[in-house]
């Protein structure tokens, strides 16, 4: 019988038999343990809609909020929406039933999908420190080079790059059923390229770019006391924002570099990795999308007063779009 590798970074997932399998006892779908599976993933779906819903829903409603920095930041909920939407409930049947047994389109889809999507949030948080850094190392120049029209090339550009990688896996996965001997070295060039593209590149590029801020906020703060008591506050403003927004890339890092730094070598390590760990890196990933709205909500004033105001309802019993948010 021939060998197939068949593992790489857009197909980890496995049999909810497997991971409960503790000691050598087959659990059957209907145990347990895959229930309480269920009802978390489920759950922790239901949390990235939801929260991600608000962040779109208050970043459109109220004017305030219409402002460059959020549109990116509007543009990577969706993208959490869709993970939430789309890739959670697809990653939940794949993982608790069958993904590395039943290698048909449905599982190429949802790997894409699942790439796809992971990159263009790297893309947008790319994007949104580019921002930030004319926003505090150039802010005379900061409204003139980074205005709506400049945004909206931004992410489009995020969202087209991530759909040509999700088609280029598609394509690849497919090509690969009759690669015969070639598939250990594609599997590998996948799993060492793909990484490069999607995470490692655009990561370099923010730390850079993040290192700079940080190095500039620093002198700003030294320079402070000879500024207006208005500038004060306009910098003091942006730091805000900018410690903010490190603070999603902190968590994003902290969310993917375990599965980005671990499957470039699984085909080498073939059946000697746990499958709970395999399981526990992807879902980990995964719940970065839940994570942002969370963020804003707890750094972010008038995005707390916003969250209030839909969940209240207030917004349906008058128009509020003009109010100022705290």
């Amino acid at each position: 019988m021939k060998t197939k590798v068949s593992i790489n970074w857009t197909d980890v997932v496995t049999e909810c038999s497997e991971i409960v399998n503790f000691n050598n006892i087959l659990a059957n779908n209907h145990s347990t343990i895959c229930e309480l599976l269920y009802v978390f993933i489920a759950l922790l779906a239901v949390i990235t809609t939801c929260g991600n819903l608000l962040v779109i829903i208050s970043i459109i409603y109220f004017k305030q909020l219409h402002t460059p920095t959020n549109s990116l930041i509007l543009s990577l909920a969706v993208a959490d929406l869709m993970v939430g939407i789309i890739v959670f409930p697809l990653s939940m049947a794949f993982s608790l039933k069958s993904c590395l047994y039943f290698e048909g389109l449905f599982c190429k889809i949802r790997g894409s999908l699942d790439i796809s999507l992971s990159t263009c949030s790297i893309l947008n948080l790319c994007c949104i420190s580019v921002d930030r850094y004319y926003a505090v190392c150039q802010p005379l120049t900061y409204r003139a080079k980074i205005n709506h029209c400049v945004v909206v090339i931004m992410i489009l550009m995020c969202w087209g790059v991530s759909a040509l990688i999700g088609i280029v896996i598609v394509i690849a996965g497919l090509n690969s059923e009759n690669c015969g001997n070639r598939c250990l070295i594609e599997v590998l060039m996948a799993n060492t390229v793909g990484p490069i593209i999607s995470f490692y590149l655009p990561l370099i590029i923010m730390l850079c770019i993040y290192l700079k801020i940080f190095l500039v906020a620093q002198r700003q703060v030294r320079s402070i006391h000879n500024t207006t008591k208005c500038g004060a506050a306009v910098s003091k403003m942006e730091r805000k924002a900018t410690k903010t927004l490190a603070i999603v890339l902190g968590v994003f890092l902290f969310c993917w570099s375990p599965f980005f730094l671990y499957f470039p070598f699984l085909p080498l390590t073939g059946d000697l990795v746990p499958i709970p760990v395999i399981e526990a890196v992807s879902w980990l990933a995964l719940s970065n999308s839940m994570l942002n709205p969370f963020i804003y909500a707890f750094f972010y004033s008038w995005f707390r007063s916003a969250f209030r105001m839909i969940i209240c309802g207030k917004i349906f019993q008058g128009d509020f779009t003009n109010c100022k948010l705290h």
